[in-house]
């Protein structure tokens, strides 16, 4: 007998590209509400390594895509009312131009990560699928007298990511082959006309593809038709963003951290910090600004472990084997296919967070030691 799903847990949501992950022997989790494969029959090993070495693509429509417009119809009024909300520099955003970006809070937190694009007559907008929603609230709460918010559902996004992957794109679109790294176009693929940046969330040279929902198997088709892609699931898609020192909301980023906390304080612009041209005006300003002048008391480090045991998130960090207060926290950990050794991401005080600094990790039980460590762990590949 079958049982009845409980009437206050909503079914998990599926992708445009649910059938194809079926078809190709995606093994499905539940992941920020959809259904979604954690991997395919190649494994996560040969997945993340073939990422590397060839071409990799990934089904991320569960992520949120959003248009916003000003009702007067100028690009700069749009981008002028975002600048209200992120502490980076959008006017200044050229068209056909990407930018990494974070809502923030009025304690400085960080609400979500996004990346923003100029369009030429509105702002196109990724943001996270667990905070889509609360997301799109909020920018009608704050600029919705100012500004038109949609929220395009009828749209899939897929990445396509790796050394191999402009040569697999090219093929559909001769003119991807010449994009710089976040560089936005209109690209025709195979009949269907798509929003392509050349970003995305690995470290690789690469693309993501934004593509009208009803189209979007049949792109991906087209481009698994290639022999350098292959299908990747969630799994490895974790293992190559850790690799890449970025951040995931939730888990390295949330309200509780700051941009300059984060390490992040490279995406905040001249024009947006103190002395610049639009200084300060966006939420949690105050304690961002500070922080960017005079430095934050913890900051977002890269870790290094030795011998073969992950050291996960949630993992206590302290300053000795025999400390007896935690001065932080993993948040996020695993093993590295491409390095052979375990690699992670914390929280550290200031004092300790400089390159080379030995601190331990304690891992049911042992204190595991592990070395502050640049990043990212493996050197990116953008095309610049």
């Amino acid at each position: 007998m079958l049982s009845t799903p409980a009437l206050d847990t909503p079914a998990p949501l599926r992708t445009p590209l649910y059938a194809l992950h079926l078809a190709r022997g995606g093994r499905m989790v539940p992941f920020a509400g959809y259904e979604l494969p954690v991997q395919y029959p190649t494994g996560v090993l040969k997945e993340h390594l073939h990422t590397r070495a060839a071409a990799g693509l990934f089904d991320v429509s569960h992520m949120g895509q959003i248009r916003l417009r000003a009702k007067s119809g100028r690009l700069a009024d749009a981008a002028a009312a975002l600048e209200r909300l992120v502490p980076q520099d959008i006017v200044g955003l050229g068209e056909g131009r990407q930018r990494y970006a974070q809502f923030t809070s009025d304690d400085g937190g960080i609400r979500d990560d996004l990346m923003v694009t100029n369009r030429g007559d509105h702002l196109f907008l990724v943001v996270n699928a667990a905070c889509k929603a609360a997301d799109a609230a909020h920018l009608e709460s704050e600029l919705g007298a100012a500004c038109i918010i949609e929220r395009l559902e009828d749209r899939a996004l897929l990445a396509l990511q790796g050394p191999k992957s402009a040569g697999a794109l090219s093929g559909l679109a001769p003119a991807a082959a010449a994009m710089r790294f976040m560089e936005v176009a209109m690209l025709d693929l195979d009949g269907v006309a798509c929003i392509v940046s050349r970003s995305g969330y690995t470290g690789e040279d690469g693309f993501e593809i934004s593509v009208p929902a009803p189209q979007a198997a049949g792109v991906a088709e087209k481009l698994l038709a290639n022999a350098d892609v292959l299908p990747i699931g969630l799994g490895a898609r974790d293992s190559l963003r850790l690799e890449a020192g970025l951040c995931l909301y939730g888990h390295d980023i949330d309200l509780t951290t700051t941009p300059v906390e984060a390490a992040l304080a490279w995406s905040i612009q001249k024009a947006r910090r103190s002395g610049g041209a639009r200084a300060g005006g966006f939420p949690g300003a105050d304690v961002i600004v500070r922080q960017l002048e005079s430095g934050a008391a913890r900051r977002r480090v890269g870790l290094l472990a030795e011998g073969r045991a992950p050291v996960r998130e949630g993992a206590p960090l302290y300053a000795s084997a025999d400390a007896a207060e935690a001065i932080g926290r993993v948040t996020s950990g695993g093993f590295s296919p491409s390095l052979q050794r375990p690699v992670a991401m914390g929280y550290l005080p200031s004092t300790h967070a400089s390159d080379g600094t030995l601190i331990f990790a304690e891992v049911r039980g042992q204190r595991l030691a592990m070395t502050v460590a640049p990043m990212p762990f493996i050197q990116n590949t953008y095309k610049r």
